[in-house]
């Protein structure tokens, strides 16, 4: 079940980075492609397998990044490939919000019956998280008749219009797009690293939104992420989203998960919400969902998802391949993956936890499976960001053919495809412990 196939040792760097292959192929890249992408570091990939990464120049990198969260089953599965083939070769393409076809009412179904509560779900596809988020935003508005939503500081939920006006996560992402969508409102998200507690947030929204600035009935969902994951990897108190739940409830308000990063499998249970037992009203799900292929989807009840035929659609979205794809990937997470999630992630927060015991730069440890975070520190008493020196580890990671990202302001993620093993986390805190062991101190003001 778990990918092992790959010869040889990695990570393993043979030439230089960037190389010049990668060199060459990153010169073209930066002259014809958008100046808006950003790339962290110089890598430019020829082809994966199960946690590894090989770059155009045959350097061998091990990636805890799998594709920002989202090669599930790893690089190229061989059942994931041979679902995808076997698609391609009977049907690649027909639209399914103007026809019917096999995978995708099957997926549908599946969905469907994964989503927790009693009660009858239906699922709308998408091509990606960002195009989720829209779809639950304009549901939300047409079944409540309200129009006003509330989203939390931290936030990333894509860069389309819609969603982009719900992110609140960098400054960078928002410039320059105004206006924005209006009646958005912001409220804190709970961190107890940071002092910011759940009844603080929650306050917020009845005591302070809804008695000065936006009545409750005139709002028609709340959307959270169940773990804020480009807003650095946060994990809530245990109570929050049970009262958030509440809160919503008491008011007739919808509670939209996004679930596009921490969904499918990847903190050891389906769905993130399933950790606290609660059941949101619309779920937005990506990423993970296909391992690879461009895919999203929105699950809610019945009743919610009320929308008439034309009032909201997609060309792509639910495409046969991506289905076939998807339904292989739950298969193969109900298999044990999502076990496997559990069961790495226990042992990763472990070794974190170990290192952090050893270097004081490293302030916290936090997540749940395989969606885990560390944040940085220059101090720990006056937790001030180590923001350069963030920077600078992931960089020497990827020199030392580890492949890892930031998120919020001085944090690392490590999201890596759900069949890593111990040996895979032994190699990477290995390489992590060097780069760290090898900084220089840090200087602090006097």
């Amino acid at each position: 079940m778990l990918m092992r196939d790959y010869q040889g040792d990695v990570p393993q760097i043979v030439t230089s980075l960037p190389g010049p292959k990668a060199s060459k192929l990153i010169a073209m890249d930066e002259r014809y492609t958008s100046p808006s992408y950003t790339r962290v570091y110089p890598l430019a990939v020829a082809k994966g397998e199960g946690a590894v990464i090989e770059d155009v120049d045959g350097n061998r990198f091990l990636d805890f990044n799998a594709g920002i969260a989202v090669c599930s089953t790893g690089h190229c599965h061989p059942r994931i490939v041979k679902a995808i083939q076997e698609q391609a070769a009977r049907l690649i393409h027909m639209s399914g919000t103007d026809f019917y076809y096999g995978p995708q009412a099957e997926l549908a179904r599946k969905l469907a019956e994964l989503a927790a509560g009693a009660g009858g779900k239906r699922v709308f596809f998408t091509n990606s998280g960002a195009e989720a988020v829209e779809a639950a935003f304009k549901l939300a508005r047409y079944h409540t008749k309200r129009k006003h939503m509330i989203a939390f500081f931290g936030a990333f939920h894509g860069r389309t219009l819609g969603a982009l006006s719900l992110t609140a996560s960098k400054v960078t992402q928002r410039a320059g797009f105004a206006p924005l969508i209006p009646q958005v409102s912001h409220v804190d998200y709970p961190n107890s690293y940071r002092d910011i507690g759940a009844l603080d947030c929650l306050d917020q929204i009845e005591n302070k939104l809804f008695k000065r600035t936006i009545s409750p009935d005139e709002v028609a969902a709340i959307i959270v992420e169940p773990i804020q994951g480009e807003g650095g990897y946060i994990v809530p108190p245990p109570e929050f989203h049970q009262r958030l739940k509440a809160l919503a409830e008491r008011h007739g308000i919808l509670l939209i998960a996004d679930e596009v990063q921490s969904g499918m499998g990847r903190t050891g249970k389906m769905f993130a919400m399933e950790h606290w037992g609660v059941e949101p009203d619309i779920t937005c799900l990506a990423k993970g969902i296909a391992s690879g292929m461009p895919l999203g989807a929105i699950i809610a009840r019945d009743e919610i998802m009320d929308w008439p035929p034309g009032s909201h659609a997609s060309t792509f979205g639910g495409n046969p391949v991506s289905c076939a794809a998807a339904l292989e990937t739950i298969a193969l997470l109900e298999e044990g993956l999502i076990v496997n999630a559990e069961r790495v992630g226990a042992y990763l927060i472990e070794r974190l936890s170990e290192l952090q015991s050893k270097h004081e730069l490293i302030g916290d440890v936090r997540g749940k499976g395989l969606m885990i975070g560390i944040e940085l520190v220059r101090d720990r008493h006056t937790k001030e960001p180590a923001v350069a020196e963030r920077n600078t580890i992931v960089q020497e990671c990827f020199q030392r053919g580890l492949l890892l990202l930031g998120c919020g302001i001085s944090s690392i993620r490590f999201s890596p495809p759900l069949v890593i093993d111990q040996a895979d986390v032994d190699t990477a805190l290995d390489i992590l412990d060097e780069v760290i062991s090898a900084m220089p101190p840090i200087r602090r003001a006097i």
